[in-house]
């Protein structure tokens, strides 16, 4: 495979162990990469399609309001190629790879056995050559497997508020 230039402009993986290596590779390195791209076979073999599921969470804290929108990865990689598209448009007044890496991380990154609950968030914002801000301020929870080919995503529950709001009981989640 050939390596996009934003790979190359990555910063150092973060982790130590080699599961949360392969995992940060996936969720932050090749993600990043592709969509800057807007070239979904970047990062095509890091799903698993039999049995994927995305849930839109619509930004909101109510689970009641969030959506079943990616019963398929087909259903998935449709509108991340629209989302990577209507990106690629836009004239940006920093590098939007570097505002994307500073503004990502994985944490926690829990572990058991075959399987891996990665919490992604995103905390910053790009400015636009028209004035434009466009926030960064959400969470994405992804459920990964271990394979013979390595780490895959089989699903997700996405476009969640981060920061998590304050709620009644007074402490964040």
């Amino acid at each position: 495979m050939i390596t996009p230039p934003e790979m190359n402009q990555a910063p150092a993986n973060p982790f130590v162990d080699a599961d949360r290596r392969a995992l940060w590779e996936i969720c932050v390195a090749r993600d990043i990469a592709a969509f800057l791209a807007a070239d979904w076979n970047i990062c095509a073999d890091d799903f698993l399609a039999e049995g994927f599921v995305g849930v839109h969470g619509k930004f909101a804290t109510d689970p009641d309001s969030w959506q079943l929108s990616f019963p398929t990865l087909d259903s998935y990689r449709q509108a991340w190629e629209e989302q990577s598209r209507d990106f690629a448009r836009e004239k940006f007044v920093d590098d939007p790879c570097a505002i994307l890496y500073s503004a990502m991380r994985l944490d926690p990154i829990q572990l058991q056995g075959d399987h891996a609950f990665v919490h992604k968030k995103f905390a910053g914002e790009l400015r636009t050559a028209g004035g434009k801000i466009i926030p960064l301020h959400w969470q994405s929870l992804f459920f990964a497997r271990r394979t013979a080919g390595g780490w895959k995503l089989r699903g997700f529950v996405g476009y969640l508020p981060w920061p998590w709001p304050v709620g009644a009981e007074g402490k964040r989640a």
